[in-house]
């Protein structure tokens, strides 16, 4: 499973031209699952984005966390994250994992970060969306479940 987190002031998913959920200051999470992927890579990387300090504190040091900072998680299923494109020019997606167990995984990872008390958006699940942000810093980070970096 990998999550690309990035940190915005603000983000949104519209699908057909209309609005499908928005957020504010927080982070927008591109959520990439396999077909190898458990329950507990959907807990860790849940925790692992809850936790992450990436916002800063009053000295401007990367401190805080998401709740810390007073914002909140949009999550957007993307099956390409798991695209292999090692070969020719065309990436291949058989890594990716089926839209069944997906979607469980999926919603238990949104589930996850509301238990640990994040507010939560969702993008919509196997939906072409336009996904919409105003990215700060840049803040970019990649998390992977099964390569702890």
């Amino acid at each position: 499973m990998r999550a690309v987190c990035q940190g915005v002031s603000s983000a949104r998913v519209t699908v057909a031209g209309r609005c499908a959920s928005r957020i504010g200051a927080g982070l927008l999470v591109y959520l990439g699952i396999g077909q190898d992927d458990t329950p507990a890579d959907s807990d860790y990387l849940a925790r692992k984005v809850r936790y992450l300090r990436v916002f800063e504190d009053a000295d401007g040091r990367w401190n805080r966390d998401v709740v810390e900072a007073g914002g909140r998680v949009l999550v957007v299923s993307a099956f390409t994250l798991l695209a292999d494109a090692r070969k020719g020019r065309r990436p291949a997606f058989t890594a990716a994992a089926p839209a069944e167990s997906a979607r469980a995984l999926y919603d238990r990872f949104c589930t996850g970060l509301t238990d640990h008390g994040v507010s939560v958006e969702r993008g919509v699940f196997r939906e072409t969306m336009t996904v919409e942000s105003a990215n700060e810093g840049p803040v970019c980070i990649l998390l992977d479940s099964r390569r702890h970096f």
